[in-house]
């Protein structure tokens, strides 16, 4: 089941890569959602496209995607769609960015695929078929101990005014992994979970469309992915806690 969908978000996600690579080189504008939030006329263009391909295979479902919420159906069948996560990287033309969507039923995501254009790779996962990287398997690390991880993680846009900044998990985790990394793009944090190139990611503050495809990258590639305190995932619980299972309960310790 959902291979159709799978194929489709894997389709489109190339596609906007392909337009985001190209507008990266001729420059875009760049306006302001918050003092350190940003939206690019890029975001805009790749989601067009994106809910384009989308709505034309799919007309009646509901698609939620960053920057708009014109296209919001009552239908069961969603797809959750980032066109754009990185966007501060993509601005300074830094290349760690992604485009991210995820086809979910009945609220269990069941489907989804995160494209890199920057290294081509294309990151797609379908409920228990497992995960892949460019159509080969991929598997989380097998690195059970903490002390020897390469942990990533990332800021919340309000880190300049919130007390709950994510600086104090970052301050103890530097003290305890070998090394912590903050690459910028939630969706491609997690792919790298999945394919073993981080043993474990945290981040606070999330939303649906920085998670949705890339949790399942995990869970399919073998890892763990649960709420900071170690509950049951919920991708409109704005937090994520995702390993490779064998240091999930040593981060949930650090974390706590």
């Amino acid at each position: 089941m959902y291979e159709l969908e799978l194929k489709a978000a894997a389709a489109a996600a190339r596609r906007a890569g392909k337009l985001l690579t190209a507008m990266a080189v001729r420059g875009v504008r760049v306006d302001y959602k918050g003092a350190i939030d940003l939206v690019t006329e890029a975001d805009r263009a790749a989601e067009a496209l994106v809910v384009k391909a989308l709505r034309k295979a799919f007309p009646n479902d509901d698609i939620m995607t960053e920057e708009s919420e014109a296209e919001r159906r009552p239908s069961a069948r969603r797809w959750i769609i980032d066109p754009l996560d990185g966007t501060t990287n993509y601005a300074h033309r830094f290349p760690c960015w992604c485009v991210s969507i995820a086809f979910a039923h009945e609220g269990r995501v069941q489907a989804g695929a995160v494209c890199n254009p920057n290294l081509k790779e294309l990151f797609t996962a379908r409920r228990g078929h497992g995960a892949f990287l460019n159509g080969s398997r991929i598997k989380v690390s097998r690195q059970a101990e903490l002390s020897k991880s390469l942990l990533a993680t990332g800021f919340p846009y309000d880190v300049h005014t919130s007390e709950r900044d994510n600086l104090d998990h970052f301050r103890r985790f530097i003290k305890r992994a070998q090394a912590v990394r903050r690459p910028g793009s939630a969706a491609l944090d997690l792919a790298y979970v999945a394919c073993g190139r981080f043993d474990g990611f945290w981040e606070i503050k999330l939303k649906p469309w920085d998670m949705a495809a890339a949790s399942l990258l995990v869970t399919e590639a073998g890892g763990t992915v649960s709420r900071l305190d170690g509950s049951p995932f919920d991708l409109y619980v704005p937090e994520c806690l995702a390993s490779n299972g064998l240091v999930h309960r040593a981060m949930i310790d650090v974390l706590q």
